[in-house]
């Protein structure tokens, strides 16, 4: 798809367009619309739209707490944290693995294998730093990741009711088999509320264990050296447990919580925009074969196996 020659303003007025017709849209129609953009005309925004991606999928996966239930939200998570666990180590070991035989890079393997595991582009940000990653192995992890998650804001909706999966099922599975929680976010709302609000909770117990992997991580990449990496801690997680006590234990305000959380899903709808215009041609370039075949095998293997775990269970 060749771009369309345009003047800086021009491009600015069509991206702003394109911006009011986001909220109109389904989730994977949103990151389409990003996408094509991108492809079309670039991004006149480019150089902030990362910074402002992150800040508003934050605000927006807090402003969804508003709608969860503290008593639900515990029992998700009890249900799902054996598996959760498995599936991290299992995913995390595969990734090891056919990094190894495909024979990519030792960092670019284990950020797509992290991301994989458990909250794709949070939880390769929070690893770069801790294995001192260079700037190419993230941008072709981060990249990687990206575009499986396009893939998967379309395809599961499909094979959940393809596979008659109830919404409990499809909720859990989507957490679990899509990474990055703005695409488990948009694939669950096309399903149901209900999927919605366990896929939300039980990805962010999930994104928890950035943690534990960051602190594993941190010792075996810096044995045998004197250096120390740093650790980031995704703390509007912390914000999003906080919105769902205020919302459980102070019930008389509902009508507000409603509001809000009509405002997050807007959000996510923008930040799903945001995110297919940052996919730029140069990123899909960078990326190359390998890490994508890699990020294929594991996406395949995580999904097969949980979807076979949560429907015989």
């Amino acid at each position: 798809m060749s771009k369309i020659q345009l003047n800086k303003n021009q491009k600015e007025v069509l991206f702003i367009v394109a911006l009011f017709l986001v909220p109109f849209l389904d989730p994977g129609f949103a990151l389409l619309l990003g996408l094509i953009l991108s492809l079309t005309i670039g991004h006149p925004f480019l150089a902030i739209n990362s910074r402002i991606t992150h800040i508003l999928l934050q605000i927006s996966v807090v402003g969804l707490g508003f709608g969860m239930n503290v008593e639900q939200a515990i029992e998700a998570g009890k249900t799902g944290i054996l598996f959760t666990i498995f599936s991290i180590v299992v995913t995390i070991g595969l990734g090891l693995f056919f990094t190894s035989k495909l024979r990519v890079n030792r960092d670019t393997g284990f950020l797509v294998s992290g991301g994989t595991a458990i909250c794709g582009g949070s939880a390769i940000a929070a690893l770069a730093p801790v294995i001192k990653a260079k700037d190419k192995d993230i941008t072709v992890a981060m990249g990687t990741i990206f575009m499986l998650n396009a893939v998967a804001l379309f395809i599961f909706p499909l094979i959940g009711r393809w596979l008659e999966m109830d919404d409990h099922q499809f909720g859990y599975w989507c957490a679990i088999a899509i990474h990055d929680t703005s695409s488990v976010v948009g694939a669950a709302k096309t399903y149901s509320n209900e999927a919605l609000a366990i896929a939300t909770t039980t990805k962010l117990i999930r994104a928890l264990w950035i943690i534990p992997v960051s602190l594993i991580a941190a010792f075996f990449y810096n044995k045998g050296t004197n250096t120390k990496s740093k650790i980031s801690i995704p703390y509007f997680i912390f914000f999003y447990i906080v919105a769902m006590i205020i919302a459980t234990y102070t019930p008389q305000w509902g009508h507000l919580y409603t509001q809000i959380v009509g405002f997050a899903k807007v959000g996510m709808l923008f930040t799903l925009f945001l995110i297919g215009a940052g996919l730029s041609k140069d990123t899909i370039k960078q990326v190359g074969f390998k890490p994508i075949l890699l990020g294929i095998i594991l996406w395949i293997c995580i999904s097969i196996l949980s979807a076979s775990v949560i429907m015989l269970l």
